[in-house]
């Protein structure tokens, strides 16, 4: 268990419990599930760039979906897609770059051309060589639960014991406590209802001792809850993470970061946190 307050990503600090930080989302894959896939360089700088102006802590950078549906990509059309755009951009934008791969090839290319965090969504990152590689490296580690394949029956049970898992061996692997972050993997091979039980009971995972990091955004059950059009997933996106918030979300993983960051600051407000600019 990390007991430790603060996490550094590169020359940031992150100081969890102060107030609530935003992960803005570069998808970089054509066939993106929200639609917001991005293939020219130029066009996903020039997002990204705006990403932070609005307030964004974190750029992930994303080379495949990962829809239910969505085809696999191999390893080089995946760096063929992300490397050159890390690169463009690590050493100037002014926050930590995140890899959002489950694949090691991605990763350790991605850690070179300035990537300074795994968010590796697989549920498996030790087998993967992963794990490993944040040692190595001693750079962040974002775990998910994934329960794509494997549908539980008690989903806050099967959660909780999924991150135990992989967080104990991670650090058996030699990756520090603090440079762990967990996810509840919302959406990923989960129904309807047991997503919004995951928001509803965040606490209950936060008792892990970890960073906690939540991504709603635009996803499938909240269109099953509240409608497809953009302005409902908009919306519903904010209900989910003011609540998730509330419930000890210390991260947020966000495609709209200018409109999620009033969410944060409002929720923080309410919460008595730093709310920032």
């Amino acid at each position: 268990m990390c007991s430790q307050a603060m996490m550094r990503c590169g020359d940031s600090a992150f100081r969890w419990g102060d107030r609530t930080y935003i992960m803005g989302i570069i998808n970089l894959s054509p066939d993106s599930f929200s639609g917001d896939g991005l293939e020219s360089i130029d066009e996903a700088r020039r997002r990204a760039y705006r990403m932070v102006q609005e307030g964004a802590d974190i750029i992930d950078v994303g080379g495949e979906s990962t829809r239910p549906d969505s085809n696999p990509v191999s390893a080089d059309d995946e760096i063929r897609r992300v490397i050159p755009f890390i690169g463009s951009i690590s050493k100037d934008i002014g926050v930590p770059v995140s890899i959002d791969t489950y694949k090691y090839e991605v990763a350790a290319r991605a850690l070179d051309a300035g990537a300074v965090i795994i968010n590796d969504i697989s549920g498996s990152s030790v087998e993967s060589g992963i794990a490993g590689l944040a040692a190595e490296k001693q750079v962040t580690i974002v775990l998910t639960s994934n329960q794509r394949g494997k549908m539980a029956s008690d989903i806050l049970a099967s959660v909780k014991l999924q991150l135990k898992d992989l967080t104990d061996r991670c650090v058996a692997c030699g990756v520090r406590p603090e440079n762990i972050i967990i996810d509840p993997g919302v959406g990923f091979g989960k129904t309807v209802e047991q997503n919004l039980e995951i928001i509803r009971r965040l606490d209950e995972i936060k008792v892990l001792g970890y960073p906690l990091l939540l991504g709603t955004s635009r996803k499938s059950f909240i269109a099953a809850t509240v409608g497809s059009t953009q302005e409902e997933r908009f919306m519903g996106t904010a209900a989910s993470l003011a609540i998730g918030i509330m419930r000890g979300a210390d991260l947020v993983r966000v495609h709209d970061v200018r409109q999620m960051k009033l969410v944060c600051r409002m929720s923080d407000a309410i919460l008595e946190r730093d709310i920032g600019k």
